[in-house]
C-alpha cells in the first residue's frame, strides 16, 4: 500500500504483524477499511451483528492474502471480541470502532428505544471495546480509531440522535487520548461527511421523492445544499484510517478529522 508524504513521494505502508479489530465491517465504511488493511500486511479481526453480513468481506479479505477471524456480534459483546483476537492471532495492536447506525427522523417521533439503541451501539460500543481491550493496547503500545461523524459538529434537525452521539464519541475520544498519553496509545477519531454507503442511496432516494426529481438531478441539488464538494468514497475514508494507524501517523492524538469534502464550516 502506498500513502502521499508531506514531500509529494509516495511510501510503502506496512502494516505486517499487526492485529487490527474492526467492528461494523461487513459493509460501507468498515468494509472498506478491511480491504485496506489487508493489503498491508495486517491480520484482522471482523464484527458485525449478522455473521453472514460478514462472510462477503472476509472473503474479500482472503483474496488479498490475509488471515482473518470474524466475530458475529449481536449483542456488541467486547469479551467475545477480544477473546476471539487473542486466541486466535496473539495480540491486538488496533482498534476500529465503526459499529454503528442511528436513526433519523422527526425528533418529536423518535422514541426512547430508538435513542437507547443509537447511543448503545456507537458510543458505549467503543467505550466498552476500548476499556477491554485496552491492556492489550498498552502492552503493544497500540492505536484507536473511532469513527463518529460530521452531525456531531453541524447537527441536523433531523438528525438529532446521530449529531449528539457523534459528538460524544469526539468527546470520549479526546479524553480517551489524554490517558493514552500516558499509556503509549494512539487515539484518534475520523468524522465522515456524505460518503457513497446505504444510508446516502437512502437520502437520495428520499430527496427524489421530496423534489421530483430523479437520481442524478436529486444528488447535483444535494451537492448544492450541503455546500460541499462532492460526496466521498468509503476506500478514501479507509485511506486515511490507514494512514493513521501507520508509522507516519503517530504524529496525531486526539485529533478529529473531517473527512467531509466541505461540509463541517467551523472553526
Amino acid at each position: 500500500m502506498t500513502s502521499t508524504t508531506a514531500s509529494g513521494r509516495q511510501s510503502e505502508i506496512e502494516l505486517s504483524g499487526k492485529i487490527a479489530i474492526i467492528t461494523g465491517a461487513s459493509r460501507g465504511i468498515g468494509r472498506a477499511i478491511a480491504l485496506r488493511l489487508a493489503t498491508t500486511g495486517a491480520r484482522l479481526v471482523l464484527t458485525a451483528r449478522s455473521e453472514d453480513a460478514l462472510k462477503d468481506t472476509a472473503e474479500g479479505v482472503k483474496k488479498l492474502g490475509t488471515d482473518v477471524c470474524c466475530v458475529a456480534t449481536p449483542d456488541s459483546s467486547p469479551e467475545r471480541i477480544v477473546t476471539a483476537a487473542l486466541t486466535t492471532f496473539g495480540h491486538i495492536d488496533i482498534v476500529i470502532n465503526n459499529a454503528g447506525t442511528t436513526k433519523h427522523g422527526d425528533f418529536p417521533a423518535l422514541s426512547d428505544e430508538d435513542w437507547k439503541d443509537g447511543y448503545e451501539v456507537k458510543l458505549f460500543g467503543a467505550v466498552r471495546l476500548c476499556r477491554t481491550a485496552w491492556p492489550e493496547l498498552v502492552r503493544r503500545h497500540g492505536s484507536v480509531i473511532n469513527i463518529a461523524g460530521v452531525g456531531g459538529r453541524t447537527a441536523d434537525a433531523r438528525f438529532t440522535i446521530g449529531s449528539s452521539v457523534n459528538a460524544a464519541v469526539m468527546a470520549f475520544t479526546k479524553s480517551l487520548a489524554q490517558l493514552g498519553i500516558e499509556d503509549g496509545v494512539q487515539v484518534n477519531a475520523v468524522n465522515p461527511g456524505h460518503i457513497r454507503t446505504d444510508r446516502l442511496t437512502q437520502r437520495i432516494t428520499d430527496a427524489c421523492q421530496r423534489w421530483g426529481v430523479g437520481v442524478e438531478e436529486a444528488k447535483i441539488r444535494m451537492i448544492k445544499e450541503f455546500k460541499i464538494a462532492r460526496f466521498g468514497e468509503p476506500e478514501e475514508v479507509a485511506e486515511l484510517v490507514t494512514y493513521l494507524i501507520s508509522p507516519a501517523g503517530r504524529l496525531l492524538q486526539g485529533a478529529l478529522i473531517d473527512a467531509d469534502c466541505g461540509y463541517t464550516k467551523g472553526i
